[in-house]
Formats: C-alpha cells, sequence, structure tokens
C-alpha cells in the first residue's frame, strides 16, 4: 500500500473487514507516478502545443520513467520546444471510487451484502449529508453517488486533499470507512460474517497521478528531480543540473523553462521544462515546503538498491587508520561487530573490533559481511524495545484506561432498581430469534454446561485475585530508552553553595566532580542527558535562578580542568551548553560543546552524552549556517541517532537536524534512512506533546512500514496504528479514528497493545458516530466482534475480572440490539465468572442472566435462579437486592402462569421497595401489579394500581429511564381504559404519555406514545383529521431516526388519510405524501411497494382529473414491476390500473387497454385462471355500462366459457347471469331466457337463505317480464312468475309478493287463458327433467 504515487503502491487496495489484516498485507508492487512527457492526452491543447516528446540523440520519442535511469545528454543533445503549462486545461477533475463486499471463505463477491450495501446507497443518493460529512472528513468532495455502478464520484482542489485522501486509501482507511458507512447494526452483530467480509476499494491510479500533477501545475510551484544531466548552459540565467539533483520549480510564465533553486547547491536558474519530474510522492511536496533548510544536500548519504539493514558482524576489506580517537583503526580481515544497525547508504557505522575490542566509527566502504557468518538482515529496522516505547500512547488512551472504561461500561442498577415486566429501557426489538451468530453459542447451551466446560479453562480464584485490571496489563521491561533506569531515591543531589569561601575550596567541588568523573555511562546521568531538564530539580538544588547554578558550574568545570578530570570536564561543558541552548545563547553552547568534543577521548563508553553532543553541535552549525562544519558532522550523526535505537533527545534544536536527515533520504531515495528518520522525528514530536505537528509523520511511517510488510517481510512490525488513532481522535475525525484502530492486529511482542485496548477504543469512538435511534445504547454494534476478540485475550490471559466485565458488556449489547439468546449466552458466562470473583460479582451477574431469562421467554429459568439468590439473601440483612429478586421472581412466575405466586412476590418486592423509601422501585411494583391484574381481565384493579403508579412517578425527579417507565405506564393505563370504553379517559392519557415522552426528549418512548395514539384515533375512536396530526408527528419521528423504511410506510399511510378528506387541497397533500414515500421506496430498492406507490400516486391525479400525469404514472407502475420480472407483480398492477377508470367517472373506457392488453395476456401466461376470470367479468360490466354490448358479448362468452373449465359454480353462475344479461341487450330474448335458466339449474337444490330466495325470485320475475312482453307467451310468463311467487313466500316480503300477484294478475285478465294444468305441467316436465326439485 501507499500513496497514489510511487513506489510502493497497488491499483487495488483491499483490507479484511475485521481489521485483523489490511491490503498491506499483500505484496505491493511499484507503480510509479505518470510521466511527466505523457500527459499529452490529458490536455485540450494539440499535443505539440503541451508537453513535449523527449528526443534523445537517436531522434526517438520515448517517455520518462522516474523510476529509470535516463541517459546523460551531452552538450547539444536537448532540444526544447515551445511547452504550454495552461494550468488546469485538459485535466481531470473527477475520479470514480469503487467497491466491492467479498468474502473471504469463498474467495469471491457476497452478492447478498453487495445488494444489501447498493440498497444503502440507493436511499444515500437523495440524502448524502453522511456521506458528504464522511468524504470530508476523508480529504475527497464528494461529487455524486451512483449507486447502480457500486462506486463514488470524487473530485479534489489541492494538492493536501489528493495527498491526504491517497494516504488514507493506501493506509485502508476508505474501505473501513464504507463499512461503517454501508452496513447496519445486523451485520456487525454477526463476528462469523464480520470475519469473513472484506470491503475492496478500486480507483484508477494513473487518472489520480495525473489529477495530482494537474493541481501541482495549478499551484506554479513544486519540488521536482532532475530526470537527466543538463550539462550545458545555454546562457547565464541557465540552472546547471545532475540527475535525481532535488530542484524547486516556480512558474515565471515562460514557455519552455522554469525558474529553478537547487537544494544541493542552493543556486537559482532556469530549468528546461523537459528535464524535470515532480516528485511523486505528495508527502514530499509538503515536507520539502514546510521544513526549509539552509545547508544543502552533504556527500555524507547515498542512495541505496537495498532497503535491508545489516546487524551482527562484518569483516574489514582493507587497512584503516582511524583519523581521531573516534575512528576506529583495523586491518584487512578483522571481524568487526556492528553496534546498532548498519544502514545501507551511509558513509558510517558504529563497529567494535573483535581483535582489539574498541568501538568507534566505521566507513561502510570497508566492510563486506562475513562468509562464514552472515549479517542478519530485515527490511523493517526496530528493535522491540524502540516498539514498546515508541507505541505508549497518554493515559487517557492507555490500556489501563479503557480496561476501567470497560468496567464501567458493564455496571448495572440491576441489584438497587426494579425492572417493569417486559420492559427494556429503549431497547425496540422483536421477538422473533436472530440470525446474528454468536461465537460459542451452540444448540442445547447451558449455563450448568458452560460452567462445567469452563471448570478446567478458567483461572482459579487465587489466579483471579491476581488478575486485577491492573495486572491485567504487562508492564514495560524497558522504559521510552534503551538505558536502564534510575533509582530516584538513590539519586545523589548537591547543594548550591555560591559562597566566595567556598568557591577557592577544592572540596566543596568533589562530590559533583566525583559523581561526573565516572567512566562511562551510568543510570543516574540520565537526568542530565533527557530533553525535560529534569537535573535541574533532581540533581542540584539550593539555588535561586539558573545564573547561579551557570556560575557553580563552571566553577566546576575549572576544577576539573585544574584536576585532569576529563568526564568531570566533558559534562560539565555538556551542562553549560545545554543551559546556553536553554537560553538561546547558541554561540556561547558551541564553545562549551565544541571544548568537550575536543576533550572526549572515549566516547564511546558514553554513548548517550556522545550522541548529544554530536546531535547539539551539528544542529548549532544548522541554525548559524555553517556549512562547511555541519557537513563534516553530520555523517556521524547520522550514524549515531539513526545507527543506534534509543536515542536520548536532549535539546529541541534536535528537531532540525532529524528534519535534515529525512530531507536528506528523500534526496538520495534512501528508504531504509528515510523510514529511521520519520521514526525519530515521530518519536521526538509525540515526546514534546506536539500531536497536531506529529500526524503526516506517523502517516508516513505507517505507509513505510505497511509498504515493507507487503513484501513478505517477517521482520517486526513497528505499529503505529495506536497513535495514529489517538492522534485522529485528537483531530476530532471520528471514521479516520475507529478505522485506524480497527486495522491495528495486537502483536506478539511483550509490551505491544492488547485487544483490549483496541476493543475500549472502539468502544468509545463508535459511539461518537451513532445516530440518533442508538444513542441510549452505550454499545454501539460495530464494538461486537473486537470485544469478542478481547474476550477470548481475557480469557487466555486469565484475566477474569476483565473477561467477566467483557462478558457484560456483550450482554448489554446483545439485548439492546434484540439479539436476547446471545445476550442469555454471554449473561452466564458472567455468572460463571463472578462466582470466581466474590458474592457480589456473582449476585449482580446472576440478577442479570434471570431478567434476560424472562425476556427471552425462559421463566422457569428466570425461577429458579431467583429462588436461588432468595436462599443466598437469607443470610443478609440487604432489604433492597431482597425486594429487586422477589419483583424478578414474580415476572418469572407469572410467566409460568403461576399468578397468586406472582402476586404475594410482587407484594413483597413492593413491601421491600416501602421499607426503603424508594419511591421509583414502589412506582415499579404497583405497575408490575397493575400488569399481573390487567393479565386477569381485572381492569378496574389494574387501573388503580397504575393510577397509585403514576402519582408515585410525579412525586421524584427521576431520570430518562423513569421518564420512559412512566411513558410505558401511562400507555397501559390508557390501554386498559381504552378496553372498557372509556374512550376520553384513554385519549387523555394517551396525550399525557406522549406529553412525558416529549419533556424527555426520548425518541423511542415518543414513537410508541404516537403509534398507541394513531391506533386509538383509527380503531377505537375514529378521528381522521387527529389521525393526520399524530401520523405527522410519527413521520417527523421517523426522519430524526433516519428510518426510512418506516418513513416510506408512514407517508404512505398519511397519503392515504389525507385521500380520503375528498378535497382539492387534501388531494394534493396526499399526492405530496405518495411522492415522499415513492422516492424513499425506490431509494430502498423496494420494488413491490415503489410500484404500489407509483400506483397510488396515478389514482391520486385521476381524482384530480390530470388525464396524462395519471396515464404516466399507471406505466411507471407498471414498468417498474416488468424490469426485474416481476410478471405476478405487474398483472395485478395492471388489474388495479384498469381498475382506477373501472370504478371512476371519466374516460372509463382506457380501463379496456389494461384488462385487455395487459392483465389478460399475463393471465394466461402465469396460467391465473382466476384473475383471468375476474377480469373477463369486470370488461363484461365495464362494456354493458358503456352500452357496447357487441362486445360485452365476447367477453361475457369467454367468462362463462372459463367458468366451466374452473369449476367454481358460482363464479359459473355470475358468468352465465352476466351472459343473459347481454343476449337480453343485444335482443335475443331466447338465448337469454336460456343462460338465466342456465344460472337457475346452477344454485343448490334448497333455498340456502334469504338471499338466494331473494335471488330466484328476481331472476323468476325476470324471465316472467322477458316472456310475457317479449317473447309473448302468457303461459310461460305465468308460471315463471308463479315460482317467483313461491321464492316470495319463502322470503316473507308482503311488498315483493304483492307485485309479483300484481304481474299475474294483469296476466289473467289480460286473456281468457286456460286455467288447467296443461302449461303448467308442460313446464314442470321441462324443469324436472333438467335435475331440479319444485320450489
Amino acid at each position: 500500500m501507499g500513496c497514489c504515487f510511487g513506489a510502493p503502491f497497488q491499483r487495488k487496495f483491499s483490507l479484511w473487514s475485521t481489521g485483523e489484516e489490511s491490503s498491506s498485507s499483500s505484496p505491493v508492487q511499484p507503480v510509479f507516478l505518470a510521466s511527466w512527457s505523457s500527459l499529452y492526452q490529458y490536455t485540450s491543447e494539440p499535443p505539440e502545443k503541451c508537453f513535449r516528446k523527449e528526443k534523445m540523440a537517436s531522434g526517438n520519442s520515448r517517455e520518462l520513467d522516474p523510476g529509470s535511469q535516463p541517459a546523460q545528454i551531452g552538450e547539444g543533445t536537448l532540444e526544447t520546444e515551445s511547452v504550454s503549462l495552461a494550468v488546469g486545461e485538459g485535466f481531470p477533475n473527477e475520479i470514480a471510487l469503487s467497491f466491492s463486499v467479498r468474502s473471504r471463505s469463498g474467495q469471491g463477491p457476497n452478492h447478498q451484502l453487495q445488494e444489501a450495501a447498493r440498497k444503502k446507497l440507493w436511499a444515500l443518493e437523495n440524502d448524502d449529508k453522511d456521506v458528504c460529512a464522511l468524504f470530508k472528513e476523508l480529504s475527497a468532495r464528494l461529487v455524486c453517488i451512483q449507486a447502480q455502478e457500486d462506486r463514488f464520484l470524487l473530485s479534489f482542489k489541492t494538492v493536501e486533499e489528493i495527498w491526504k485522501f491517497s494516504t488514507y486509501l493506501a493506509l485502508g482507511y476508505v474501505a473501513c470507512c464504507l463499512e461503517h458507512l454501508l452496513f447496519t447494526p445486523a451485520y456487525w452483530l454477526n463476528c462469523a460474517l464480520v470475519e469473513d467480509t472484506e470491503i475492496t476499494v478500486t480507483i484508477d491510479e494513473d487518472h489520480m497521478a495525473t489529477m495530482y500533477l494537474g493541481l501541482l501545475l495549478q499551484e506554479g510551484s513544486f519540488f521536482a528531480r532532475a530526470a537527466l544531466n543538463v550539462l550545458t548552459e545555454e546562457g547565464e540565467e541557465d540552472l546547471k543540473l545532475y540527475k535525481n539533483e532535488l530542484v524547486h520549480v516556480k512558474d515565471i510564465g515562460h514557455e519552455a523553462k522554469w525558474e529553478g533553486t537547487s537544494l544541493s547547491t542552493d543556486q537559482r536558474g532556469l530549468v528546461p521544462v523537459t528535464a524535470i519530474e515532480p516528485l511523486p510522492h505528495p508527502f514530499y511536496q509538503w515536507f520539502l515546503k514546510n521544513y526549509p533548510m539552509s545547508c544543502g544536500i552533504s556527500n555524507q548519504i547515498n542512495g541505496s538498491d537495498s532497503s535491508q539493514i545489516g546487524q551482527g558482524r562484518c569483516s574489514a576489506t582493507e587497512d584503516y587508520r582511524g583519523r581521531g580517537w573516534e575512528e576506529l583503526s583495523f586491518c584487512r580481515g578483522d571481524i568487526l561487530e556492528v553496534q546498532g544497525l548498519l544502514i545501507p547508504g551511509l558513509q558510517w557505522f558504529i563497529g567494535k573490533s573483535t581483535t582489539s575490542g574498541r568501538t568507534g566509527f566505521v566507513q561502510t566502504r570497508c566492510v563486506h559481511p562475513e562468509t562464514n557468518e552472515q549479517i542478519r538482515k530485515s527490511p523493517v529496522f526496530f528493535r522491540e524495545q524502540e516498539v514498546a516505547s515508541f507505541i505508549q500512547v497518554p493515559c487517557n488512551g492507555s490500556e489501563t484506561h479503557y480496561r476501567s472504561l470497560l468496567s464501567q461500561v458493564a455496571q448495572t442498577d440491576m441489584a438497587s432498581v426494579y425492572r417493569l415486566d417486559g420492559f427494556e429501557h429503549v431497547a425496540v426489538f422483536s421477538q422473533r430469534p436472530s440470525d446474528a451468530a454468536v461465537p460459542g453459542l451452540k444448540d442445547g447451551w447451558t449455563l450448568e454446561g458452560w460452567g462445567r466446560q469452563a471448570a478446567d479453562s478458567l483461572p482459579t480464584p487465587s489466579d483471579s485475585e491476581m488478575s486485577t485490571p491492573e495486572g491485567d496489563s504487562s508492564s514495560s521491561p524497558m522504559g521510552s530508552l534503551l538505558l536502564p533506569e534510575p533509582d530516584d531515591l538513590d539519586d545523589p543531589k548537591f547543594f548550591i553553595d555560591l559562597n566566595a569561601g567556598h568557591m577557592e575550596d577544592s572540596d566543596v567541588f568533589d562530590p559533583i566532580l566525583t559523581f561526573l568523573n565516572q567512566d562511562g555511562y551510568v543510570a543516574h546521568f540520565q537526568g542530565l542527558y533527557d530533553i525535560s531538564f529534569s537535573f535541574l530539580h533532581s540533581t542540584f538544588y539550593g539555588f535561586s535562578n539558573e545564573e547561579e547554578l551557570v556560575l557553580y558550574l563552571e566553577a566546576s568545570r575549572n576544577w576539573a580542568k585544574k584536576g585532569h578530570l576529563a568526564w568531570a570536564h566533558i559534562r560539565i561543558c555538556f551542562l553549560l551548553g545545554r543551559l546556553c541552548v536553554k537560553r538561546a545563547k547558541f554561540s556561547q553552547a558551541r564553545v562549551y560543546f565544541e571544548e568537550a568534543m575536543s576533550t572526549m577521548d572515549k566516547g564511546f563508553e558514553d554513548l548517550p552524552l556522545l550522541t548529544s553532543l554530536y546531535t547539539n553541535l551539528a544542529a548549532i552549525y544548522l541554525k548559524q549556517k555553517m556549512k562547511q562544519k555541519f557537513l563534516s558532522v553530520i555523517g556521524k550523526v547520522v550514524a549515531l541517532v539513526a545507527g543506534l535505537p534509543g536515542h536520548c533527545f536532549s535539546s529541541e534544536n534536535e528537531l532540525e537536524v532529524m528534519m535534515y536527515i529525512l530531507r536528506e533520504a528523500i534526496a538520495t531515495t534512501n528508504t531504509a534512512l528515510e523510514a529511521r528518520a520519520a521514526f525519530l522525528v515521530v518519536r521526538f514530536f509525540l515526546q514534546l506533546g506536539k500531536y497536531d505537528e506529529v500526524l503526516p509523520f506517523a502517516e508516513r511511517l505507517q505507509f513505510l512500514c505497511a509498504s515493507f510488510s507487503g513484501q513478505g517481510s517477517r521482520a517486526l512490525s513497528l505499529g503505529t496504528m495506536p497513535i495514529l488513532s489517538y492522534l485522529y481522535d485528537k483531530k476530532c475525525l471520528p471514521h479516520i479514528a475507529l478505522a485506524s484502530a480497527r486495522l491495528y492486529s495486537p502483536s506478539g511482542i511483550t509490551v505491544a497493545l492488547t485487544p483490549i485496548w483496541r476493543a475500549g477504543f472502539i468502544l468509545t469512538n463508535a459511539s461518537k458516530l451513532l445516530k440518533v435511534q442508538d444513542r441510549s445504547c452505550n454499545v454501539p454494534a460495530v464494538a461486537c466482534y473486537y470485544l469478542n476478540c478481547a474476550l477470548a485475550f481475557s480469557h487466555e490471559e486469565r484475566a477474569v475480572s476483565t473477561e467477566r466485565a467483557v462478558c457484560a458488556v456483550l450482554a448489554k449489547m446483545y439485548l439492546k440490539h434484540g439479539v436476547v439468546q446471545a445476550a442469555v449466552h454471554y449473561s452466564s458466562r458472567a455468572v460463571a465468572l463472578g462466582k470466581m470473583m466474590g458474592e457480589e460479582e456473582a449476585f449482580e451477574s446472576s440478577l442479570s442472566l434471570g431478567w434476560m431469562c424472562a425476556l427471552n421467554g425462559q421463566p422457569e429459568k428466570a425461577s429458579e435462579i431467583m429462588l436461588r439468590l432468595l436462599h443466598s439473601l437469607r443470610q443478609t440483612d440487604s432489604v433492597t437486592q431482597d425486594g429487586v429478586v422477589h419483583n424478578l421472581l414474580a415476572m418469572a412466575l407469572k410467566g409460568e402462569g403461576q399468578v397468586q405466586k406472582s402476586a404475594k412476590n410482587y407484594l413483597w418486592a413492593l413491601n421491600k421497595a416501602r421499607e426503603t423509601g424508594n419511591r421509583r422501585n414502589q412506582a415499579i411494583a404497583l405497575a408490575n401489579f397493575g400488569c399481573l391484574v390487567l393479565s386477569c381481565s381485572a381492569n378496574r384493579l389494574a387501573e388503580c394500581y397504575f393510577l397509585q403508579a403514576v402519582r408515585l412517578y410525579f412525586e421524584f425527579e427521576g431520570g430518562d429511564e423513569a421518564q420512559m417507565e412512566l411513558v410505558q405506564v401511562l400507555l397501559w393505563l390508557a390501554q386498559s381504559l381504552a378496553e372498557r370504553h372509556k374512550s376520553e379517559e384513554s385519549k387523555l392519557f394517551y396525550e399525557l404519555a406522549l406529553a412525558m415522552a416529549l419533556m424527555s426528549c426520548n425518541m423511542m418512548s415518543q414513537l410508541h406514545a404516537v403509534e398507541s395514539l394513531c391506533h386509538f384515533h383509527s380503531k377505537v375512536h375514529p378521528n381522521t383529521g387527529a389521525c393526520i396530526v399524530y401520523h405527522e408527528h410519527q413521520v417527523s419521528l421517523a426522519q430524526q431516526l433516519q428510518d426510512r423504511e418506516m418513513e416510506g410506510q408512514l407517508l404512505q399511510v398519511l397519503g392515504q388519510l389525507y385521500q380520503s378528506l375528498h378535497t382539492t387541497r387534501s388531494l394534493q397533500r396526499a399526492l405530496d405524501c405518495t411522492k415522499q414515500s415513492l422516492r424513499l421506496f425506490i431509494d430502498l430498492g423496494e420494488t413491490d411497494r415503489a410500484a404500489q406507490t407509483w400506483l397510488q400516486a396515478g389514482r391520486l391525479y385521476y381524482q384530480m382529473q390530470e388525464d396524462e400525469l395519471v396515464e404516466m404514472y399507471l406505466q411507471a407502475a407498471i414498468q417498474t414491476a416488468l424490469k426485474p420480472g416481476e410478471l405476478h407483480l405487474a398483472m395485478n398492477l395492471y388489474e388495479e390500473a384498469g381498475d382506477v377508470f373501472f370504478n371512476g367517472t371519466q374516460n372509463r373506457q382506457r380501463a379496456v387497454e389494461y384488462y385487455r392488453g395487459g392483465a389478460v395476456p399475463l393471465a394466461r401466461k402465469l396460467k391465473a385462471t382466476q384473475t383471468e376470470l375476474r377480469v373477463f367479468h369486470k370488461l363484461t360490466e365495464l362494456q354493458i355500462e358503456l352500452q357496447n354490448y357487441e362486445k360485452a358479448l365476447e367477453f361475457a362468452t369467454l367468462a362463462a366459457r372459463l367458468s366451466v373449465d374452473v369449476g367454481d359454480q358460482l363464479q359459473e353462475r355470475v358468468a352465465f347471469h352476466r351472459l343473459a344479461t347481454v343476449y337480453y341487450f343485444l335482443h335475443m330474448y331466447e338465448m337469454a331466457e336460456d343462460c338465466y335458466l342456465k344460472t337457475l339449474s346452477l344454485c343448490s337444490p334448497s333455498l340456502q337463505g334469504a338471499q338466494e330466495a331473494m335471488y330466484y325470485s328476481k331472476v323468476y320475475c325476470r324471465l316472467g317480464d322477458l316472456t310475457l312482453h317479449k317473447l309473448k307467451d302468457e303461459q310461460d310468463a305465468a308460471s315463471y312468475f308463479l315460482l317467483a311467487l313461491a321464492a316470495a313466500t319463502e322470503l316473507g316480503d308482503q311488498a315483493w309478493q304483492g307485485r309479483i300477484q300484481g304481474k299475474l294478475a294483469q296476466i289473467y285478465n289480460a286473456s281468457q287463458w286456460n286455467k288447467g294444468p296443461r302449461g303448467w305441467t308442460t313446464y314442470r316436465a321441462r324443469w324436472l327433467s333438467e335435475g331440479r326439485h319444485a320450489v
């Protein structure tokens, strides 16, 4: 991994979502920045007017590769053309960031999670505030979200933005942040899924590199490296350059040349644009710009093809005679031991001769790795002691702090506060089992089984006593330096006596001189060398100001000179120099330091002193621009500071030296030295507490470490992530801080931060990202996996107290998120651990377990636990705990159906609460009593208990949880009153519950109260206006909770409520609500609901008589279903779209195209016979009403045939009845008579009720009218009227009978009809021949 420019870099960034591994775990291939001369394609100008092609002596064009070694160009060979650096023209300003969700086990895409992430993106497309905030934190600008392509379109405006984003991308933060954004708590609660899932982020690196170059051109000033040797000076203004030389260039408006300043020689002149390549890493641009140096590049450090650092032994390849005491003399073939590290590219290293035993500086060119015992090489260059001191974070980010935090989060008030029956604070969850995978949770798992399993693996009580929070964390065996720690009790202290007589007495100075003249380094000298000047307080006392101390030390220096006490002389000069530096007297300090150096002849016996002298001298030379002196010592300074681990900084001025070393490493592309220098700078800034300045260097250091780790190295990893996490947290970058902590993998180093630190940090920072609905849950779901890792670590370390705390936190987290079975599992484990710690811990854990068992529908188990606790409390006098247990036991007994025992225990719990005077517990006990009697249908008695509970709640000032309990009790009271049909009183308490929820600003309580009021005004006491008001508030709550699915459903219902008012204004408001819900359903990817909402909008436009929009919305509904191939849904939508016109009053004929052209073909294709038959019935009725009888006959005939095939007599009777009606309107009376008779033949043999009798009577009456008036058959007409009269007699309707009798009288009076039985007998014969019976 790396920045997006320069080696190392990989085109595709990937990280394991568990945070255990990132893409740095895979090999990182070097990919260099796009060549400067290859940017023609991105400019708007023709190639010949933009960046020239490089012309070699042969005349062939080629692209320059910064990683290659360009050929030198001799005099006259460098040709330049007109180069237009039109700023920003033609360069890309947007880039796509794509992501994919993959399964580690399946080694392929996880389509289910990918689809879930895509749906979340759809939802965010219209409301992208969260996404914009995330990418703003990542230093990118969101242009748009392209959910369908699973990508984001980003842009950058400055080089700093692209630098920071590329760094975050390379370190794996971007993918981690996308995980936080796209995945729901259900994902994080499934630890197996989290461990198996990785997010892969992809970006076009060439495209991004080109954007970077474009932004550099916009700034018009940047640092570059000479790609060619420019040996010819065309004029006095030209700058002579050698390849790979660093130069700062500035646009001066010249087409072919820019102004350049060499960082090596500080010379200034014109530079051909084609002879330079910008530095590939944006970090280099930032560093060189913000930390300029007065001295040029030295020749003491060279580039190196190898990034490996040597340790062990080497052999001399030539004789060498040292030029001073500090340089080691040796002969060819001598074996030298490397002291510290041998960094490639450095001129010197510290070596020890195995022949003479002396230590000194050794020139790297004079040695070669020993053939018999190879130098051990490692591309990562930190010793364990260095890492141990480096990763120590400040106290509020330490492991001890987070152990304490976990213990605090695990605490509950279970032992002192009663619980309301079935009510968990702020937990809104379904009782159905969750799919979340709980590690270690198996079928048939029980507390007893786990206890037996844990008996052999958990520590004994004696072990656990040692595993205190302080004992859990391993203390560092080394301090911040690789030096022995002094014993503060034995530190010598010296009194400063400036009495004139004493200053001339050498005996007065004997103690200090004796102390400072010790050979070599002793632990007590550490206070003399550290950067905090601790010797001012720990070594000397009795002086009022530093001037007095300087006088004392001057006198001591003189006596040391006289006594030829070399070490005392050197150390006193060093202290005097330090005091001068502290007062910014650099020239005087230089004199003291040089005097100390000139006196020293055995400096390697006190390496901290030698290193401090060299670095302080170099810092002063650099500050005073004494270039020659500085360059004479810098090589050895680098060998001491970078080669020896654990350098003790003694002055803030040393920072300039560290920055110079880092600049030299960048200039010479010495990656090994760059990493060591970055490490020293980071350590220095951290020691000074300059957290704002350290972050870029810490990120660069982490990038370099990750790069080398990605090359397959087994070397020790520095582990900068904890420090980065702390720094991001201080800079208020919660997403990045969380990502950094998740990517930290606790190593095997003894003093490394453990999974406990990681879990605690994630727990703290994830809470800052919680939405409104989750803030009441102080255990965010994203911490679940890391808490489980911490749990496993605590178990391995036998840290019982921490293990129990983590179990309790996990149980609380799962309970808050509704996974009660998992909560029971972890709570049971906490009980077993609590028993090993003590009675109090075991009691609290058992209470929590019993409560969770009651919530999980395990009343028997809860009763068993509570009975054991009651037995254990017999020997105590804890009234409150006794009441808590009785309250929980009563709930469990209620769940078992033992009402009397439950009531008895509630009474005991109430009495205990009264005995202690705890009004909240009294209120809860009374409310629980009310629930108990309410379950026995004793509503009036329940109301009494509820009212008493409410009064008690109002008598004391409770916190948020008490307010939530009060809201719940008020809702129970209102429900009880509603069941007794006391609507006004019920409404009053529902509204009071809502008022209390509003006062407490608790979203969930408001939601419960509003839901109850909506139900009350829609079902119990219908009031559309009030229902609309409360639904509006419910929508606003859903918006604040950011529950888009709930919001969409509520808007849909609200639109229907407005529609029911049937006014112009209400229809417009209904349309607005419908469109809002439509947008949400589309974002959520819910095809069915989106299609139905399109249809509902079409209905509303129909009522508003917007004909063109009606058609558009109905077609959109159908297309929404057809696009994903939902044919059943499309068929239903075609029918419902036809119903819009069919049930309306305008344009009714347009229903035919939806019925005939859409619903019927799909019904036939899907073999949905019932739907096809129903549509034909509607078509028949529609054509009859439109008086299109010919078409009606067609549809009625099809319906009749289809009904016969279906075999449903009711449908067949309806079909033939409509067919008869159509024949009647077509004047085909014989066919109509036949079909009417067919319908009657399909009726049951005997009348089934009044409705069937009426049907018989009306059909026979219709037949009578038909035969009398149309067929002119009075005989058959009379027969039909007689049958109608018989059916009417069964019905008992006198008026109807009178009408039929009138028709019969008209027939008899109109003709002298033969009243014999012949006609009747003939008809009955025909009737009976069809298998019918007489009425």
